[in-house]
């Protein structure tokens, strides 16, 4: 049985996401705790595509061979590079991985930096998935939150997008500071008379080491809380979104293809200061972080060559069995419709025995439903999500 639960190696090797972080912001919002760094004078953009380069060129023996899938640009604020960087990058990415001619190519994009000529641009240089930071159309909430976009902005930019790209994801959140069931309803409304393909609505949260944090705002109480998440769930599902993960909803056939390879513990090579990545090997999983200050990664990175220590590598760390069945479970019982224990198999390297006793006690408090090809949060599991993870820790 040891042989089993222990030493088991993943069947297959999982789809390959590639992430590239750009760390910078106009202004830091006081929710946020990502890794991200107010713009205080002009961003090095060529240096920080010389240092993902690099870091790209000093990772392909790691996943030399493998097809990409997707590509996700997240931040920060990736808008404020110019198309022409993005193209760079991308050019970058498809000139030494094996990019899928089908890849979904997501950029992250905030109201405040929109241009129509810098949208049309990101298309150009080969974006196909634009993902807005809307987070309110209401000002008082904007500013509640530091945005520095307005809600006219918002609009704009999400009109734009739509108009512009083949598939465009708006962010919003709700129980914000002072905010009431009727605004959280606006919100979503606003946005479904947008027409996107797909929504995500976040919790607000107070996340450690943020302001936020230091000086908590007033909040809607737990209750109000949950009522507006089930408002959201009821008017999205109404309007044809299906609900497929705990914050995401989609028409039809525009799943976020990137984030469904998070959420099945897939692949993915992070680049860029403080990128996380996870990747599959023969005889192991690792994880790896790079260095978080934008400084210090690039002089790290450009120093480092193949022949001498990785310095621009902040953590490599190898999963044993106990964080594969905790980190497997943690990404795929975010999904409505769960998963098939044999995936659990395939992208872990363990029997699903490995886990037997998390889901047996998960099935025994009702929030997990077992058949025999699928194991899934039950609706109690859905909305106390936080406990059904912790069943497996």
């Amino acid at each position: 049985m040891s042989a089993i639960l222990f030493n088991q190696t993943p069947t297959t090797q999982p789809p390959l996401s590639v992430y590239a972080h750009i760390p910078w912001c106009v202004r830091k919002c006081p929710y946020c705790d990502f890794n991200s760094h107010a713009r205080r004078e002009e961003i090095p953009e060529a240096r920080y595509l010389d240092a993902l380069t690099r870091d790209l060129e000093l990772a392909l023996p790691e996943v030399w061979g493998r097809e990409v899938s997707s590509i996700f640009i997240g931040g920060g604020t990736p808008s404020l590079f110019t198309p022409a960087a993005i193209d760079r990058l991308l050019t970058t990415l498809r000139t030494l991985l094996r990019v899928s001619p089908l890849a979904e190519i997501t950029l992250e994009a905030n109201p405040g930096t929109f241009e129509a000529a810098r949208f049309r641009g990101y298309r150009e240089a080969g974006v196909n998935r634009l993902s807005l930071g809307i987070q309110s159309f209401n000002p008082e909430h904007l500013k509640a939150l530091g945005r520095i976009h307005d809600e006219r902005e918002a609009r704009a930019a999400a009109e734009a997008a739509i108009g512009l790209f083949e598939a465009v994801n708006l962010d919003l959140m709700y129980a914000l500071p002072g905010q009431n069931l009727a605004q959280a309803r606006a919100d979503l409304e606003t946005a479904l008379a947008l027409g996107p393909a797909h929504l995500s609505a976040y919790h607000l949260t107070l996340e450690p080491n943020t302001p936020f944090a230091a000086q908590p705002p007033a909040l809607p109480d737990d209750d109000l809380s949950a009522d507006m998440q089930i408002q959201a769930e009821d008017l999205l599902g109404a309007a044809g979104y299906e609900h497929y993960e705990t914050s995401a909803f989609a028409r039809p056939g525009s799943r976020c293809r990137h984030n469904l390879n998070y959420w099945t513990f897939g692949d993915y090579l992070g680049l860029g200061a403080g990128a996380h990545g996870k990747l599959t090997f023969h005889d192991r999983i690792e994880r790896q972080a790079r260095l978080k200050h934008p400084k210090a990664y690039m002089d790290a990175v450009l120093a480092t060559t193949f022949g001498n220590p990785a310095g621009h590598i902040a953590e490599t760390r190898k999963l044993d069995r106990g964080d594969r069945v905790f980190e497997f479970m943690m990404n795929a019982l975010r999904l409505h419709e769960g998963f098939d224990p044999r995936l659990f198999e395939a992208r872990s390297g363990l029997s699903i025995a490995a886990a037997e006793a998390g889901l047996a006690e998960a099935e025994r408090r009702g929030l997990l439903v077992r058949e025999l090809h699928n194991a899934r949060p039950s609706e109690t599991g859905r909305r106390f999500l936080n406990e059904l993870l912790q069943v497996f820790l």
